[in-house]
């Protein structure tokens, strides 16, 4: 159960999400297609074990991932987006946007994740990530 600091949309979301790190992880699993413990715990932004696992375990209570086993490795854990996780995409996408066009100047080594396509029409590129995630998603075949 979760005790909600307020009756606010975004602060009751935040409740949920509110830290850098479930935003990387859900970053990670959208846009990088990672997939395992190790997987995260490889990102540059260097995650903590103790932090991931605590993420991962409030990311699975909460119905924003799933954990399987894969089907020819039964010690290996992968997490995949649920529909709850992947309707993140916009958001994702919306802060991507945000830094692009805030960040870029004092930050010109910043990854590009294809923004400036994405700025062309924001719905379609959206539904394209989210498909393209479906199909990565639905290859395990769990």
């Amino acid at each position: 159960m979760i005790n909600f600091r307020s009756n606010c949309p975004l602060s009751s979301s935040l409740d949920i999400i509110g830290d850098k790190w479930t935003l990387l992880i859900i970053r990670d699993m959208l846009v990088l297609k990672k997939t395992t413990f190790k997987d995260f715990e490889n990102s540059e932004e260097k995650i903590a074990a103790s932090i991931l696992a605590a993420r991962l375990k409030w990311l699975l209570q909460h119905g924003i991932v799933t954990k399987h086993k894969l089907p020819d490795n039964k010690k290996t854990n992968i997490y995949l987006l649920t529909g709850k996780g992947l309707s993140f995409a916009p958001v994702i996408f919306e802060l991507l946007v945000w830094s692009e066009i805030n960040l870029r100047e004092i930050h010109p080594n910043m990854a590009d994740y294809g923004v400036n396509s994405f700025l062309e029409n924001k719905s379609a590129q959206t539904q394209a990530i989210t498909d393209s995630y479906k199909t990565f998603s639905n290859s395990f075949k769990i």
